[in-house]
């Protein structure tokens, strides 16, 4: 058989590009929005433990 434009390497590259997207909306819509919450989370809980051994910011 002829390896044209839909030869046997067409299967393999339109695989990839769903594989591929796949990943990138996982990422995108799953795993990078929780990563941010937990920063965002992580950072108020380290200047409330601060806060607590320290006492509030201002004058005393």
């Amino acid at each position: 058989m002829a390896d044209g434009p839909r030869g046997p390497e067409a299967q393999p590259r339109r695989s990839r590009w769903w594989a591929e997207g796949f990943v990138f909306l996982l990422l995108a819509v799953l795993i990078w929005p929780f990563i941010a919450i937990g920063a965002v989370a992580g950072w108020g809980f380290l200047v409330w433990m601060y806060y607590l051994f320290t006492g509030p910011p201002g004058p005393v």
